[in-house]
Parts: structure tokens; C-alpha cells; sequence
């Protein structure tokens, strides 16, 4: 049986006010090639309440429409009790990335990402201003 090995990674990307969306596919997939893990579970985690991380065919039809439904869930014009306790304006940003989610995981296989032919891996910032997102990547599995 071979012996279980884990590796930590992270990947910081300057993201636009939101709903911002980057590829973050490449950055994962170079982890999996720093931790020399061959199969397992790769797990990735924005950090802070207004970011997300799912998957999407990265492609600028796509990204937009995602933008857009995201928004439409969550419009940031309407009220919000957030908004009334701190006054900040990203009442709206909270409620959208919980929605969504702050991780996803995906099956390593044979040394890569098991991932659909147009799936990537994305993050988005949803706040109200410009961000630097933090993803923490953890990587579970035998080499």
C-alpha cells in the first residue's frame, strides 16, 4: 500500500471590483506538479466572505452569463440587513458568494485534474471593491 502524502499550495490573484471571475486552472494544475501526487483529491478554498470558487467553461459567453445570473440572485441595488449594520455597500457580495460556495473539490488522476474537456476551475470576487484573493490548495492522495 503506498503511503498518503499531502501538499499545501496557494495562489493570489488581483481580481477587478466584483463579480470578477479568473481561471485559476493552471495555478492548480501546477500544484499537482509540485507535489508529485499521482492520485488523490485536490481541494481549493478562496479565503473571505464576499469570494467563491466554482467551475465553468471559461469562455467570455459564459463568463458573462454568469455574471449576470449571479447578479440576478443577488442584485446589488436592493436592501439588505448587512447594509444597515455597516453601512459598505457589499450587503449583496455575501450573500452571493455563499451562494455559491468558497470551495471546490477535484479527483486527481494519474498526475492531473479530472475535469471536463471545457471545465476550469474559477474564482470570483464578489465585493464591491477591487481584491487580492487568496485560494489555499490542499492536495491529499499517494505518488
Amino acid at each position: 500500500m503506498k503511503a498518503l502524502s499531502i501538499h499545501f499550495g496557494k495562489v493570489e490573484v488581483e481580481m477587478n471590483t466584483g463579480v470578477d471571475i479568473k481561471d485559476i486552472t493552471n495555478y492548480l494544475k501546477a500544484s499537482i506538479r509540485e507535489s508529485n501526487i499521482m492520485d488523490g483529491n485536490l481541494s481549493a478554498a478562496v479565503v473571505g466572505s464576499t469570494g467563491s470558487v466554482t467551475t465553468i467553461e471559461y469562455e467570455p459567453g459564459v463568463v458573462e452569463d454568469l455574471k449576470k445570473a449571479i447578479n440576478r440572485i443577488a442584485p446589488p441595488d436592493q436592501e439588505y440587513e448587512h447594509e444597515k449594520a455597516w453601512h459598505d455597500g457589499n450587503g449583496h457580495s455575501h450573500v452571493q458568494a455563499a451562494l455559491i460556495g468558497s470551495s471546490v473539490s477535484v479527483p486527481v488522476r494519474k498526475g492531473e485534474l479530472v475535469l471536463g474537456t471545457w471545465q476550469q476551475v474559477v474564482v470570483i470576487n464578489h465585493d464591491n471593491r477591487s481584491r487580492k484573493r487568496t485560494v489555499q490548495i490542499t492536495i491529499i492522495g499517494t505518488q
